[in-house]
């Protein structure tokens, strides 16, 4: 057996929402009118009505249901690029754009990214001011691939205004957007409200089945239905992912601040063993970077150990790094199925 396999094979889980499989999708159907009229090539009441949900969360003039955010986000950049009649946009090194799209920016846009800070660390503003001219600096909020963290407020609005003033369109990955709002304290249009465009996904945080929200100006998403369009974004219906995005995003959006109050003890009881650590130490969101001492081989073996003895998953995955490992947690609705004394005999495994 290997780590997947056993985290596979555990009765709980510390991150997410549970196992990914058809029964999300039964929940979410479970008291649908059967006689609801699907949506039909991006129109109809069930996309529309969702669209103008969203639109009036983030505080922005329209929104797009798309099915990937890859989809959605090449598209926000190629607008800005070509509204502005630049085709440079900036970007941190550790963004989705540049390491897990296959260079489709590059490739189907001819666009030309500037990699903006370092990769072990947020861009700051110092790094925007220098920037030279450019279409549209996208940010990510919270930065996932280094463990979730999120820039000062403040700064945020200082760099808001300097793109206002450069003219430069200010873009938001806000996949995880709904995560950052209890670090914030802020509402979701409160945040958009320092960008031009938004993008939200449906399928992290929230857990639905797929799917992501472009949002911004009218013109702006005029724009992005015809690039939809272009992309085969219209399908024949969407239904599939907008009703359990709606029903996910209605079940959890209030949840986000407990995931978050339960990720900083999660972290706080790992960052007390020997030989362990998480970055942030003390979470902003619901997620964080558990790291552990020793080579993949070793540790993945450890983990195993701990996941068969106590039938709680860990991870199914690692990253090995310079002698230690790295792996992903995520909190939601799974660890609250967890009681104390289970939770408790997994930090006794735990030790080492």
């Amino acid at each position: 057996m290997n780590l997947r396999t056993s985290y596979q094979q555990t009765s709980h889980q510390l991150s997410g929402h549970g196992r990914r499989n058809v029964g999300v999708l039964q929940q979410a159907f479970a008291d649908v009118d059967p006689n609801q009229a699907s949506d039909h090539y991006g129109t109809g009441e069930a996309i529309e009505r969702f669209e103008q949900k969203l639109a009036q969360e983030l505080g922005t003039e329209d929104a797009i249901f798309f099915p990937s955010g890859t989809m959605a986000q090449q598209i926000a950049l190629r607008i800005w690029a070509d509204e502005t009649e630049n085709r440079r946009v900036a970007y941190h090194p550790l963004c989705h754009l540049e390491i897990h799209e296959q260079d489709g920016l590059k490739e189907l846009h001819h666009l030309e990214p500037i990699l903006i800070g370092e990769s072990d660390w947020l861009m700051t503003l110092e790094e925007v001011q220098a920037l030279p001219d450019i279409a549209c600096l996208l940010i990510e909020l919270p930065q996932r691939e280094l463990g979730g963290y999120l820039p000062p407020f403040d700064e945020l609005e200082a760099i808001s205004h300097l793109c206002r003033e450069r003219g430069i369109r200010l873009h938001l990955d806000g996949a995880r957007l709904f995560e950052t709002l209890p670090y914030y304290e802020k509402t979701a249009a409160e945040v958009c409200a320092l960008f031009d465009s938004v993008y939200v996904s449906f399928y992290k945080g929230i857990g639905g089945i797929a799917g992501a929200i472009l949002a911004g100006p009218k013109p702006f998403c005029a724009e992005a239905r015809v690039w939809k369009r272009r992309y085969g974004g219209d399908l024949i219906g969407l239904y599939p992912y907008i009703i359990p995005a709606d029903y996910y995003y209605e079940l959890r959006k209030r949840r986000m601040a407990s995931y978050y109050e339960q990720a900083k003890e999660l972290a706080r009881r790992f960052n007390a063993l020997d030989g362990v650590w998480t970055t942030p130490d003390v979470p902003v969101t619901n997620m964080f970077h558990l790291h552990v001492e020793g080579d993949v081989e070793a540790v993945s073996a450890w983990i195993q150990s701990v996941q068969d003895a106590t039938g709680i998953g860990i991870t199914g995955y690692l990253v090995p790094h310079d002698g230690y490992c790295s792996t992903e947690i995520s909190v939601g609705d799974a660890y609250e199925a967890i009681d104390a004394p289970q939770l408790d005999r997994l930090f006794e495994q735990f030790e080492r």
